[in-house]
């Protein structure tokens, strides 16, 4: 069947524009990380991705190893594009990013300008493109130096496969050395993806939100959810079929013992009196702060879309809420690695 998008779909959203850019990005913005791999089927992520759409997501954020397995994320969205999303391009953010592993070999990760933009050329053929939105790098590279890395980036916009380049898991003083190479090669740094979110605040103490509104660039925080923590999924232990007792991300299920169950169910009671679900009051907490863009979810339901757009109702916060937050997250993180 023919897809025709909401004709309501842009009324709802919130629009922000990303640091000090021309660019507006959703509030919510959707990753493809986890669940669009060649595990799940092609109906299933045609779904999640036409709901998002539907409700003012036209923010679509994937990377060279999203899968599984790696690259099996850019060509189910490619076909998804293909099917569905052809005739408004126009309308919507593509984001890839390269640095983690792709190939065998010296030249198969990190962020040398010969692995950059081979890599982009792959992403572009696997989802059908000639160009992305945005082009990542997708972590810092300690051996490379930072100059041929943000020297691929301004080659990959010069060259008319990306519009804008951003960075990814960037420390603050990295991303401040990083911005000024770009902004003297004159293609600026458009946005930062940080993981940040309420049990995992390395950008506060890491000053890095002061960094890039100094810098005039965007943030998009990734699993502001926690991996899924920050929902009503894990307040009464690991559920047998979760990704935790899976044991296939980055989440520390050792860490959700009966004391960090506690908290989540503080947490919980919090967000029911400010009429939220957990995961709304999550999101709403990352967006609270006006130097954030835009959160990026990972679902694998498309009702985790709805629950999530519906997070803009209430993004405001006073300072008992904030106190109260503070006092059951501030010093616990179950959250290990960057993805």
């Amino acid at each position: 069947m023919t897809y025709l998008p909401a004709g309501d779909r842009y009324e709802s959203m919130r629009y922000n524009r990303s640091g000090g850019s021309g660019l507006l990005l959703p509030a919510i913005s959707l990753g493809l990380w986890q669940n669009f791999g060649a595990g799940r089927s092609l109906a299933a992520s045609q779904a999640m991705c036409r709901r998002a759409f539907d409700l003012g997501v036209t923010h679509f954020d994937l990377a060279n190893n999203y899968g599984p397995p790696p690259g099996a994320a850019e060509t189910t969205f490619g076909e998804i594009l293909r099917q569905d999303f052809r005739a408004h391009r126009d309308e919507m953010i593509v984001a890839t990013k390269a640095g983690h592993r792709m190939w065998p070999g010296p030249y198969g990760e990190w962020g040398s300008r010969k692995y950059l933009l081979a890599s982009l050329d792959q992403s572009l053929k696997r989802m059908g493109l000639d160009y992305v939105d945005i082009f990542y790098s997708h972590r810092p590279d300690p051996d490379t130096p930072l100059e041929e890395t943000m020297g691929a980036l301004d080659a990959a916009v010069r060259q008319g496969k990306a519009l804008y380049v951003g960075l990814s898991q960037y420390r603050s003083e990295q991303t401040r050395a990083a911005a000024r190479i770009l902004r003297e090669m004159g293609t600026p740094c458009l946005i930062h993806q940080p993981r940040y979110s309420m049990i995992d605040r390395w950008v506060e103490d890491d000053r890095l939100l002061d960094a890039l509104e100094e810098e005039s660039i965007g943030a998009i925080a990734f699993s502001p959810l926690g991996q899924g923590v920050l929902t009503d999924r894990y307040l009464d232990g690991v559920p047998a079929d979760s990704r935790a007792a899976a044991g296939v991300t980055s989440l520390n299920a050792a860490a959700l013992h009966e004391a960090s169950r506690s908290r989540l169910r503080g947490l919980a009671a919090l967000a029911r009196r400010r009429g939220q679900t957990l995961a709304q009051m999550a999101l709403a907490w990352v967006l609270r702060d006006p130097r954030v863009t835009s959160a990026l979810i990972g679902v694998s339901r498309v009702e985790h879309i709805d629950d999530a757009v519906g997070a803009l109702k209430n993004t405001a916060f006073d300072g008992e809420e904030l106190r109260e937050i503070d006092a059951l997250t501030r010093d616990w993180s179950v959250v290990a690695q960057p993805r």
